[in-house]
């Protein structure tokens, strides 16, 4: 037995949409991220992408989303532990976990560039 109540299969999606909501307010690098991927979603079914190109690219959109959400929690996380005194190796964390972010979004890129590609271009 654990000493923390359990929480219930409903406030568990309860508290999951709080936490999606307070990252849509408190980042506005998730909403352009967001903003992005709605854009590219019309444009893939406009496009008349098949099931497994529509599928590579809700992976790559999930993928940035997740990285972005997981660098937020990252961030708000060591700001409450360090009190928002700088730190050094606090730097670095949101760092490495900001290039984390930019990595998945190149990578999104590179996927978007070529799927969007073979029916543009070809």
């Amino acid at each position: 037995m654990t000493k923390f109540k359990s929480q219930g299969f409903n406030n568990t999606f309860k508290n999951a949409r709080k936490g999606f909501r307070l990252v849509l307010k408190s980042e506005l690098n998730i909403r352009i991220h967001i903003a992005i991927a709605t854009f590219v979603i019309f444009l893939a079914l406009y496009l008349k992408f098949s099931a497994l190109e529509f599928c590579i690219l809700l992976f790559v959109i999930g993928l940035v989303i997740v990285a972005e959400m997981l660098n937020t929690a990252i961030e708000f996380t060591l700001d409450s532990i360090y009190h928002n005194k700088y730190s050094r190796m606090v730097g670095m964390a949101k760092d490495i976990s900001a290039g984390a972010v930019m990595f998945a979004s190149l990578i999104s890129i590179l996927v978007g560039v070529i799927l969007f590609g073979s029916k543009l271009f070809f």
